[in-house]
């Protein structure tokens, strides 16, 4: 484009001063107005890439627009015990420290292994070994320890480690891995509730470490449902919670999620040895609404050890158990797994939420302990046969930046990154100039899976389809693909055309009270406990915008199908509203998408399309534990602290 000066110069030959003022003029607003435009931080305009259109381009956010970064701050360090803890453990071996027992003198400590009980809600206590020697083989992943100094200084702790488990090393030496399967392990370690401007802004040191070593970031990964679950399910099943087994507390038919195809089962198939983690065991993924696993899952699971840890908690520092951090902790477990199969190949996917799930501020406490953990899976050779993969969930649900347009958009679009051994590249190169260019493409959880399965065959490296809901990303996603080929619906699609709607607006008043009456209904059967909402005022409202080009497209004008007739002349005779409003009583805050129908002047709201976005705390106490699902649209008539 011409610069407004060298245009000026050109017409200055031709016109006289007073038009060639206004031309200047012009062209100066024209280029500031194309500035602010391209500037926009949430503008969904398709982008031309290699000259062909791509179909969902998501929004260029910034993570430091003012309005948003109000919202974080820097924080004090986290101090733990600054006294190191009295025992570690080292490949299974568990250790007395060296510097406790010159300050101390000798110590003696009694082993409490903690053991998993019938199913995912009960521990116990295996048989204690009294006076523990030093050098002695662990014979459970997580224990208990309590020692005493001759000068009758304690020490008591929780702790967690690998211990080494014969029958899973014959297991995996027993089963031959199928021929076209690259030998690689596969760690995914996961943060509750982090978008993928949030890991930026709150994991800087960590992200950089990671982009430097070669990771890829998904700048298209969009979420296709509310919460943790419907985040995790299609990545760890390939299936939607609803295309499952009934597994939901309260409901008919309901069982254990045991049965359900986890993908850690095709590794295992393959002899790879597992290990599956959550923190926050009172808010388990499969374990507060669901009825959780009978049998444990995976070869090392970590549940049993916070079930026990949490009962420490008080008696400690925040956010610490001893001297520990209670991040490091987790990652240090993945430390423990890798030493101790570190010839084996290995599937581990470790979730942490203890400093997101709440306050997204708190993330910023990590992020030394992740790059030192990154540091260390570099230095230590492991990144040499690992698929190193660092993601979340979604974004933040329930934090005052929610509560922002660019919030609504983040929660879409949480972090999702791989990190590939040096030499992959070279030895796969279409699978991995795939994988780079879907960096830039729609990308999904169904995604994920699909990656994942097509581990065990490694061959076929032909572009996708849109006829598949889930594509590996070691085949090119086409650029055509749109969220109704991905299975996303219009309410958690973060690249349809969202334009704001007057709340004056008369349909954007039926909307809301459409919304709240079919909350209502939800809990209609439980009226005597849920107190019916109402309508207390309306915060924004939204209406989906079809592209031009979507509304204008007749056929394809050619047989291959590569030109559009767009001579068509489509009303639109359904669209959609999305409205965000308060209820009373409760001061409940939600977001709801639903579909107006022109002609019939008709609203229709789905379950799936309701999002609650502030906290509910215990205003649904009184059915909470009976039908979990319902605790969002429930306020409770006899309310308790």
């Amino acid at each position: 484009m011409f610069s407004g000066k060298y245009c000026c110069f050109i017409f200055r030959q031709r016109r006289k001063h007073e038009k060639v003022l206004s031309v200047c003029l012009f062209i100066s607003i024209i280029l500031l107005v194309s500035k602010l435009i391209t500037q926009e931080v949430y503008s969904t305009q398709k982008r031309q890439i290699s000259g062909e259109t791509q179909s969902c381009i998501h929004p260029q956010l910034d993570p430091n627009l003012p309005e948003i970064i109000k919202f974080f701050k820097k924080l004090p360090e986290i101090k733990c015990n600054e006294e190191e803890d009295w025992i570690f453990v080292k490949e299974g071996v568990l250790l007395k420290s060296p510097k406790i027992n010159s300050k101390y003198g000798n110590f003696e400590c009694d082993y409490i292994p903690i053991i998993r009980g019938a199913d995912d809600f009960s521990i116990s206590d295996g048989p204690v070994i009294k006076n523990i020697q030093n050098g002695t083989l662990i014979n459970s992943d997580f224990f208990r320890i309590s020692c005493k100094s001759k000068k009758g200084v304690h020490y008591d702790n929780v702790h967690c480690a690998i211990a080494k488990q014969e029958q899973t090393l014959k297991r995996s030496e027993k089963i031959q891995a199928p021929k076209n399967m690259p030998k690689l392990s596969v760690i995914m370690f996961g943060i509750d509730s982090v978008s993928h401007m949030t890991w930026l802004r709150m994991l800087p040191k960590s992200h950089k470490y990671f982009t430097k070593l070669g990771g890829l970031v998904l700048n298209g990964y969009n979420i296709v449902g509310d919460g943790t679950p419907q985040a995790l399910l299609p990545i760890l099943t390939g299936q939607t919670e609803w295309e499952l087994p009934e597994a939901r507390r309260g409901h008919k038919n309901a069982s254990v999620v045991d049965g359900h195809p986890w993908i850690w089962k095709n590794f295992r198939d393959a002899g790879y040895v597992t290990q599956y983690g959550e923190d926050s065991p009172n808010i388990g993924t499969f374990t507060y609404r669901m009825l959780g696993f009978k049998k444990q899952p995976v070869d090392h699971y970590m549940r049993t050890y916070h079930m026990e840890a949490e009962k420490h908690y008080s008696k400690n520092k925040a956010y610490c158990l001893g001297s520990e951090k209670r991040d490091n902790i987790f990652l240090n477990w993945i430390r423990h797994f890798v030493e101790m199969y570190n010839t084996k190949p290995k599937f581990s996917f470790l979730f942490y939420s203890e400093c997101s799930h709440g306050d997204n501020n708190l993330i910023q406490h990590v992020d030394n302990d992740l790059f030192a953990f990154l540091t260390y899976m570099k230095t230590s050779g492991h990144l040499d046969h690992t698929i190193l993969i660092l993601m979340a969930d979604h974004g933040a649900r329930f934090q005052n930046v929610r509560e922002t347009v660019q919030g609504k958009l983040e929660e879409r679009m949480p972090y999702f990154s791989f990190l590939f051994p040096q030499w992959f590249a070279t030895k796969y190169p279409d699978a991995y100039k795939n994988f780079e260019t879907n960096t830039h493409r729609l990308t999904t959880p169904f995604d994920i899976h699909e990656t994942f399965m097509h581990l065990f065959n490694f061959t076929d490296f032909k572009p996708g389809s849109t006829a598949s809901r889930g594509i590996s990303l070691f085949k090119e996603i086409p650029k055509k693909r749109s969220c109704q080929d991905a299975d996303i619906e219009p309410h958690w699609c973060a690249c349809l055309h969202w334009d704001p709607v007057s709340l004056d607006d008369e349909r954007i008043k039926k909307s809301a009270m459409e919304a709240v009456r079919f909350i209502n209904s939800l809990t209609s059967k439980f009226r005597s406990e849920c107190r019916e909402l109402k309508l207390f005022d309306i915060k924004q409202a939204f209406r989906f915008r079809a592209t031009e080009q979507l509304l204008k497209f007749k056929r394809s004008s050619d047989n291959d199908g590569r030109f559009a007739d767009l001579s068509d002349k489509m009303v639109e005779k359904e669209y959609l509203i999305q409205v965000t409003f308060h209820v009373t009583p409760g001061n409940g805050l939600f977001e709801v998408t639903l579909k107006h129908n022109v002609a019939l002047d008709t609203y229709i709201v789905k379950s799936g399309e309701i999002s609650r976005i502030n906290k509910y705390g215990s205003a649904p106490n009184c059915i909470a534990s009976r039908y979990p699902n319902l605790r969002q649209y429930c306020y409770c008539v006899k309310q308790t602290n």
